[in-house]
Order: C-alpha cells, then structure tokens, then sequence
C-alpha cells in the first residue's frame, strides 16, 4: 500500500525544494545574512526567514489559483516562480 504516489512532478517540486536549500546553505557559507527590513515585508528578516516565507505565500497562491482561475498552471509555475525571488531578493 502506497501513502504518496511518486510521479515525475511529485519528484521535480521535492528535488526543487530541497536545491533550494542546499543553495541557500552555500549563499550563507559564502556571504553570511543579517537582518534587514524590506520594502515588502514590513520586519526585519534574514534571507531564509524570506524564503520561507515565500515558499507559505506561493502555496496560498496556488491554492487560490486551483480554486478560482481556469487558466493553466504554467502562468502559476512562472507567477510563483517570480514571486519567491523578488521574496528573497528585496521582501
């Protein structure tokens, strides 16, 4: 009996994941974060603490997009995809 069923997407979004951290571990061997206020996100916050952050956001994006827009998924990859980078870079 099977509890997740393992397809080519399921193993892209998890391998993603988990490059995303492993790039992050680098960016902070090589360039340590402090915490810093952005001009989105109203607190100080370090660039894992935004990632985070942006990883919550796109998940309550791709749950309201399942839910109300019919339009493909791919303008979802591409609008989630923007929205964790601009997360991390500038929150």
């Amino acid at each position: 009996m099977h509890w997740m069923l393992w397809t080519l997407p399921t193993a892209i979004f998890f391998a993603t994941i988990a490059g995303l951290l492993v790039g992050m571990t680098v960016w902070q061997l090589i360039s340590p974060t402090r915490e810093r206020r952005g001009w989105i996100i109203p607190m100080r916050t370090t660039r894992g603490d935004r990632l985070f952050i942006g990883l919550l956001a796109s998940a309550y994006l791709t749950a309201l997009w399942v839910a109300l827009v019919p339009l493909t998924s791919w303008y979802l990859l591409a609008l989630v995809v923007v929205l964790v980078a601009v997360l991390v870079l500038f929150g």
